[in-house]
């Protein structure tokens, strides 16, 4: 996997919008953005929509020229295109979409993204990366015991008629010139990273539903830049991220991890119980940048705060352009 020079990422779905709290010197913050995009104020009309998801835009440099990525695409498609006009991003120059995993509030904006991305050229067959575990039906019991079905993922051929090519496979991929890598099925190593009790999912709505704690169908995506080393970007960490982190080094064993990007998964009663060895464990990868985001839950970011200081860790928002430079 070649280094890139540069790489960018615009933040335009997360569950939390801040532009106060002190961002580290990589990263400016939504109001910064706004503004510089042509916003003439600050408002409800000018300012993000934050939602309970995620979808980052990634933009690579290499080379002087752009090569531009989507992982993930948020809860809600209307909400996914107001933010990137907001912040002045096209999203009709994305050359690839990757999908981390079959859950509502990262593929809820898929069909109306792919929409605006071909619609730029309708003869340009962009790639959508999916793989065949995403297509279940998921659903989690609450805590009154009532089983809440999710929204359903869009089946392929609803893919592919938004005018994209659906690449449709299990295994580990590189992406754009080999630029990204997208995982296969991660590995499950560590002892207490156990997944999510809650989850259920079935086949069809005549089935039963049946308990899915591991998620096996998250995928995470790394790329490397220059001088720096790899950025892994992991949407929900339902493998855990100190596997996820582990299944990046085993891949580029020659590469130390730079930056742990995206949604760590340790919100709820349950997953909680796991923040101090989560904690612990990822002292071994020695990041220069943790930055949670989405479901990765208060306490969790308190937890890595107080261990690796505000100079390692710092928490995602809606609207945050993070800059991270080859050297």
């Amino acid at each position: 996997m070649p280094a890139v020079d540069n790489l960018t990422v615009d933040v335009l779905a997360d569950n939390l919008t801040d532009s106060y709290s002190t961002k580290p010197n990589y990263c400016s913050a939504e109001f910064n953005n706004v503004i510089a995009a042509g916003a003439t104020e600050i408002s409800g009309a000018t300012l993000c929509c934050a939602q309970l998801g995620l979808a980052l835009l990634l933009t690579a440099e290499v080379g002087g020229r752009q090569r531009k990525l989507l992982f993930d695409t948020g809860p809600d498609g209307a909400v996914l295109l107001s933010n990137a006009r907001k912040l002045g991003v096209s999203l009709r120059d994305v050359e690839a979409v990757v999908i981390s995993h079959g859950h509502w509030d990262h593929m809820g904006g898929l069909t109306a993204a792919l929409r605006e991305i071909s619609s730029a050229d309708p003869l340009r067959r962009v790639e959508c990366h999916v793989n065949p575990g995403m297509f279940l039906e998921r659903g989690a019991r609450l805590t009154t015991g009532a089983i809440a079905p999710f929204q359903k993922v869009p089946s392929p051929e609803r893919i592919t008629a938004c005018g994209v090519e659906v690449v449709n496979y299990g295994a580990e991929r590189l992406i754009l010139d080999d630029l990204f890598y997208l995982s296969g099925e991660i590995p499950r190593i560590t002892s207490f990273e156990k997944g999510r009790p809650d989850h259920l999912c079935r086949s069809g709505a005549d089935e039963p539903w049946r308990p899915d704690p591991l998620i096996m169908d998250e995928r995470y995506l790394t790329t490397q830049v220059r001088g720096k080393g790899l950025v892994v970007f992991s949407a929900c960490s339902h493998a855990g991220i100190v596997n996820v982190l582990m299944s990046a080094h085993a891949r580029f064993p020659s590469i130390p991890i730079y930056a742990a990007f995206g949604g760590l998964h340790l919100g709820g009663e349950a997953m909680e119980l796991l923040i101090p060895e989560t904690v612990a464990s990822l002292r071994q990868f020695n990041c220069r940048q943790i930055i949670p985001a989405h479901c990765s839950g208060w306490r969790a970011i308190k937890a890595l705060a107080n261990e690796f200081g505000d100079q390692v860790v710092s928490q995602s928002a809606v609207g945050n352009r993070y800059r991270f430079l080859g050297t």
